[in-house]
């Protein structure tokens, strides 16, 4: 793409999932970036990271978002910024809500801050389906990350920020589907919250496509949202039995966990009147102060995880046996 040619590129919270999908990508485009800096608190990450990726353009710098001095060290020169980095487990913030705000809205408010005074060209933050009317201290803090980035683009200066809103992605830290393999491989059998619980599902590489749409489409304040496909926690439970599993490999219903949802949302029924499906595979959310010639054309009243196109077991596990990672 050639947004990126020869740009200077600082992820935050690089070493994650979406991080290292995003850094491959970045790598294998003709018309590239110039630098790539990965920047995380995680050392141990960093270092497995370093051992991976020997492209002399990806550098790495030791440092927290809640340090804006460290931030501002890091943002010098920088082009664009891609915002991963968050406290992002729900039970974890439901257990320390204060660490949630720290990370995800004094560390977001950082970024926009360093962002700002390097003159950086673009931002764009990464959030979640659990900022929309939210329901836990992640979605919360989420949620008030989302507000923070679009707001900024009201502050007077050259730098554009946006936020590109995904749903669960296949394989990232804390999912439930490396977690029900290795459950059906040690224990032989899954331990569901609740059966009829929706959530929704992509990988990682429908992800990280979502975020170079949002950066080509861009003029500043919009949420760009991907249009997933959603399923029930009993057909992955059912799916992934029938990949790994065995007629003896059962199903236990715990029950739901604090902060859960039944169904999750990507865009709420306050946000219908400003969204416009842009094509098949995203939503643009435009805010209301940005001047755009957009036609909002929903048809539905809100867009959950129960009303999207849901994936069978069949279409599940055929999506899942792309997903190197898992089976081998």
């Amino acid at each position: 793409m050639k947004q990126f040619h020869n740009k200077k590129i600082l992820i935050t919270g690089g070493t994650g999932s979406w991080g290292h999908e995003l850094v491959e990508q970045l790598l294998e485009m003709d018309d590239g970036p110039k630098l790539i800096i990965i920047y995380s608190r995680g050392e141990h990450k960093q270092v497995d990271m370093r051992a991976e990726i020997k492209d002399p353009r990806v550098k790495f710098v030791i440092g927290d978002i809640r340090s804006k001095n460290t931030l501002n060290f890091a943002m010098k020169g920088i082009d664009i910024v891609f915002h991963l980095a968050a406290r992002k487990h729900v039970p974890v913030c439901e257990d320390n809500p204060w660490e949630a705000v720290l990370t995800n809205i004094y560390g977001s408010q950082n970024v926009i801050e360093a962002a700002i005074e390097n003159k950086v060209a673009v931002v764009v933050d990464v959030s979640t389906d659990k900022a929309v009317d939210p329901f836990n201290h992640y979605g919360v803090t989420k949620a008030c990350g989302e507000k923070l980035m679009i707001n900024a683009n009201k502050l007077g200066s050259s730098t554009k920020f946006i936020c590109v809103r995904g749903g669960n992605v296949i394989g990232t830290n804390g999912s439930v589907i490396p977690l029900f393999k290795k459950q059906i491989l040690e224990d032989n059998k899954v331990t569901v919250t609740d059966p009829k619980m929706t959530r929704y599902l992509m990988s990682t590489k429908q992800a990280i496509s979502l975020i170079f749409k949002a950066f080509q489409k861009h003029k500043g304040g919009e949420v760009f949202v991907l249009n997933m496909p959603g399923t029930t926690v009993d057909i992955i439970a059912r799916t992934m039995i029938k990949m790994f599993g065995n007629k003896e490999t059962t199903i236990e219903i715990i029950g739901s966990r604090q902060g859960e949802k039944k169904d999750e949302l990507l865009i709420s029924k306050n946000e219908i009147p400003f969204t416009e499906e842009t094509d098949e595979f995203y939503f643009t959310i435009y805010p209301p102060f940005l001047d755009h010639k957009a036609k909002p054309n929903m048809s539905i009243k809100e867009f959950t995880s129960r009303n999207t196109k849901q994936l069978t077991v069949k279409e599940l596990e055929s999506i899942l046996k792309k997903e190197e990672w898992l089976i081998d």
